[in-house]
C-alpha cells in the first residue's frame, strides 16, 4: 500500500494503556507543506545526536528528493495531540543477497513526547509499510552511547551487525575516486 498525501491511518496500540483510536497518536505521511517543520526537526535530532555541524540538506532538496516526481525517501509524522511529536524518515534499499528491503534513515521524537510510545508506533508503522510491500527486511543505525534507543532494539528482536563497519567517502575523496576512473 502505497502512503498517499494527507492520509491518516492508525492501528489500535495496546501496550502501555495507550489506544491510537483515543485521538491521542495518529501517524500520517509528511507532505510538501511539511517540510519546514521536518527541516527543523531534522536540526533537532542532529542537535540531540551531537552532529548537527553535520546537516547541509536544504528545504529546497528535501522538497525535491521527497515530494517531486521521483521521491528518493518517505516521512512519516506522528501527530499527538495535534503537535507533530517527530519523524521517520526512511527509503528502500536493495540487497544483492537477499532482495530488496526498507532503510529507516531517522526516526526521532521530540524530548516533550517520548516516553509515551511513539518511537515504537513510528517503527512498527515502517515495519508494517515494509512488509506490506514484501521487503525483506528494516534495517538502521544506532550511535553507540544512545543506550535508551539501544535497550529499545533490543526489546524490539533486533539484530546488531557489529562485525560489520559503516563506510562513508565524500567530499575531496569522493571527487578524486570518480576522477581515477577517468583515462
Amino acid at each position: 500500500m502505497e502512503m498517499q498525501p494527507g492520509l491518516v491511518w492508525c492501528r489500535r496500540w495496546h501496550g502501555h494503556g495507550r489506544i491510537c483510536g483515543s485521538l491521542m497518536l495518529t501517524i500520517r505521511p509528511a507532505t510538501v507543506q511539511d517540510v519546514p517543520l521536518v527541516k527543523r526537526m531534522i536540526l533537532e535530532f542532529a542537535t540531540f545526536e551531537r552532529l548537527a555541524e553535520q546537516v547541509t540538506v536544504s528545504e529546497e532538496r528535501l522538497l525535491c528528493d521527497g515530494f517531486g516526481a521521483a521521491p528518493r525517501f518517505r516521512v512519516l509524522l506522528p501527530v499527538w495531540e495535534g503537535q507533530v511529536a517527530g519523524y521517520a524518515f526512511f527509503f528502500d534499499f536493495y540487497s544483492s543477497f537477499s532482495g530488496p528491503g526498507m532503510f529507516l534513515e531517522d526516526i526521532y521524537v521530540r524530548p516533550e513526547f517520548r516516553g509515551k510510545g511513539i518511537g515504537k508506533a513510528l517503527m512498527a508503522e515502517v515495519a508494517a509499510i515494509a512488509l506490506r510491500e514484501g521487503l525483506w527486511a528494516m534495517r538502521w543505525q544506532v550511535l553507540d552511547w544512545n543506550q535508551p534507543a539501544i535497550d529499545l532494539y533490543k526489546k524490539l528482536g533486533a539484530t546488531f551487525l557489529d562485525d560489520w563497519r559503516e563506510v562513508r567517502l565524500e567530499g575531496e575523496p569522493l571527487r578524486r575516486l570518480a576522477e581515477s576512473g577517468l583515462g
